[in-house]
């Protein structure tokens, strides 16, 4: 299976519509991947707070249109990264969108965990509730955002759902890369998923960003890693060794705490 991680450089400078225009040109770009990811919030940029407002769309919106016609020109299995969604009662949300090569809506997550320590994101944003996960043809793909990353019982969830492959869109800042390091490779190795990871280059609002996204396999090996600029990370891996990582070491099937009691 082929991925390719397109790590966006945010740019203050550039319009959200030329930004959008260029990321669905990077997509069509990748051609002969079987999935494609992109970042968390690179319309806006995920610190580029004041913008969440003003450059909020509805679901269905134009990064919605422009994403999904992307994915059917390059008939892959896209996974948009996210968009500051406007719900119907007003209320924004974190949410990612998941096309299928015919350019259908496969899956939206709204994104659980908020960052900002009670300002920026985790005030001006609703919190989603449910976990999503995708079946792709060789892989079932459970979607995760951002901070989500340093709360494991949501990627254990998803991995009680079916998820062989964990993927992550990020606006990770660089202060905090070497976090963004480890906790891709623990959530590989405690699930015996491969976890993909795409981040963000350039700088959000002042806020300098760690790029360096990452490919890392269920043992915890780092297939690929990009730098700190733009770049497309492209990567082949094979689904099947979840399965048999989990076969030869079980792992998962020793768990007690937060598995339910068999019954009597």
């Amino acid at each position: 299976m082929r991925a390719s991680l397109i790590q966006i450089a945010v740019d203050e400078g550039e319009s959200v519509a030329s930004r959008r225009l260029r990321v669905a040109s990077l997509v069509r770009d990748q051609g002969g991947a079987d999935l494609v990811v992109l970042p968390e919030l690179w319309t806006t940029g995920a610190f580029a707070f004041e913008e969440f407002g003003r450059e909020s769309e509805p679901l269905q919106g134009p990064t919605y249109e422009a994403m999904a016609k992307a994915a059917s020109d390059t008939r892959v299995w896209l996974h948009a990264g996210s968009i500051p969604e406007r719900a119907p009662d007003g209320t924004l949300y974190n949410t990612s969108l998941v096309f299928s090569p015919s350019g259908d809506l496969a899956a939206s997550y709204r994104k659980i965990h908020r960052f900002g320590f009670d300002k920026g994101e985790a005030v001006l944003m609703g919190a989603g509730e449910d976990l999503v996960t995708v079946r792709l043809p060789d892989t079932t793909v459970g979607v995760a955002t951002c901070y989500d990353l340093r709360f494991p019982e949501l990627f254990r969830g998803l991995v009680d759902a079916g998820a062989q492959t964990l993927v992550v869109p990020a606006g990770w800042p660089e202060r905090r890369r070497a976090h963004w390091t480890l906790l891709a490779q623990a959530r590989a190795v405690e699930n015996q998923a491969f976890v993909l990871a795409c981040g963000t280059a350039g700088t959000h609002a002042g806020v300098p960003q760690a790029g360096h996204s990452i490919v890392v396999d269920p043992w915890g090996e780092v297939l690929a890693e990009a730098g700190a600029d733009e770049e497309v990370l492209t990567v082949e891996f094979a689904p099947e060794k979840v399965t048999t990582t989990r076969e030869q070491f079980p792992a998962l099937r020793d768990r007690v705490l937060g598995v339910a009691a068999p019954r009597r």
